[in-house]
């Protein structure tokens, strides 16, 4: 029988993606998603016009424990993305976060424990889990915060780092990390865990609250002005979502030899950049400055977060990864042809 695979949160920027990938390849997906947030009505279009009937769509919410059983029961796969994303909303409303995040990914896990053990999972996990990385000292070179510590500065962090969760979308996240990884271990299921560090790509339709680059490159094309939280040398490691893509269907195809793990998933220091030097790009990249305003850091903000890829590119066998300048052209040139810049701004879920 061909079941279809299910993706949590299919209609949102990784999950239309991963969607597309797999239905270009002749699976059937399933998308669930309560299409809460404006926008995934428009992904979700973009995956019927080209996809027909492989795309099969459950319109609902991941808290509704029934209605995702009887989902998973009849699939042969399952990628979760649902989430609540953003850091500020957790902290305006915890509860959402935590029903969302904790007891949505609770309700999966017992689907997949009791009518479905054998379907393997991968779970769309944050580097958030990690904190603010406090006790590390960081220095400030040629714009960009660098890590003292040589290990760290060579390679980014890595899974061995002791977890800390701060705030409640890092605490939610962070338990249901732990969670997905205590089911492989406990009831033998075979689930495997991404911590992504910042994806970017086609079809994200960023905020201030996420999705920041493509929100860099929307404000710019738009002429407006981009707030800067902090000081602006903050570094991130971006991912372009086409690598992430080749990343989690290579976890669900080798899930056997990778149950039970997490991966950090991110573009590593080759892909590491600030966010004063990303919009020194995308000036570039469209012809102008881009007008940048300042506002007080935000709770739980990494000055510096790089991840350690080695772990995922050895045990998932990953590739070269696209490098951030020409991913964030693409984006660009993506973003254009869409015609975002003369849209009001449009939030599709991660």
């Amino acid at each position: 029988m061909n079941l279809p695979v299910l993706i949590t949160g299919g209609a949102g920027f990784i999950g239309a993606n991963l969607a597309d990938r797999l239905a270009s390849e002749g699976k059937t997906v399933r998308v669930y998603d309560s299409l809460a947030r404006p926008g995934t009505e428009r992904n979700l279009a973009w995956l019927r016009d080209r996809h027909g009937d492989r795309i099969r769509f459950d319109q609902a919410d991941i808290r509704n424990g029934d209605r995702l059983a009887d989902a998973v029961a009849g699939s042969s796969a399952v990628f979760h993305f649902a989430a609540q994303v953003a850091v500020t909303t957790s902290l305006v409303d915890p509860v959402a976060d935590f029903g969302i995040n904790i007891q949505g990914t609770m309700h999966l896990l017992e689907a997949l424990r009791i009518r479905a053990p054998h379907v393997p999972m991968v779970f769309a996990s944050t580097n958030k889990v990690y904190g603010d990385l406090a006790d590390l000292d960081f220095v400030l070179e040629d714009g960009a915060y660098r890590p003292v510590d040589a290990d760290v500065r060579a390679h980014g962090i890595g899974e061995a780092r002791p977890l800390d969760f701060h705030t409640p979308y890092g605490c939610s996240k962070g338990a249901a990390d732990q969670y997905v990884l205590d089911y492989a271990r406990s009831f033998g299921l075979r689930t495997a865990v991404m911590r992504m560090s910042c994806i970017y790509g086609q079809r994200q339709m960023g905020t201030e609250d996420q999705g920041w680059v493509a929100h860099f490159l929307i404000r710019a094309l738009r002429g407006e002005p981009i707030t800067l939280y902090g000081d602006g040398h903050q570094v991130r490691d971006i991912l372009d979502v086409r690598d992430a893509v080749d990343a989690y269907l290579t976890a669900w195809r080798d899930i056997d030899r990778v149950a039970g793990r997490a991966f950090n998933l991110g573009g590593g220091p080759d892909n590491a950049v600030s966010l004063r030097q990303l919009l020194d790009h995308i000036g570039d990249l469209i012809g102008r400055p881009v007008a940048v305003r300042h506002a007080e850091w935000r709770a739980g903000d990494q000055r510096y977060f790089v991840a350690d890829t080695r772990a995922a590119t050895q045990a998932l066998e990953l590739g070269e990864r696209i490098g951030w300048r020409d991913g964030v052209a693409d984006l660009a040139d993506w973003l254009r042809r869409e015609g975002t810049a003369a849209r009001t701004r449009v939030e599709v879920a991660a």
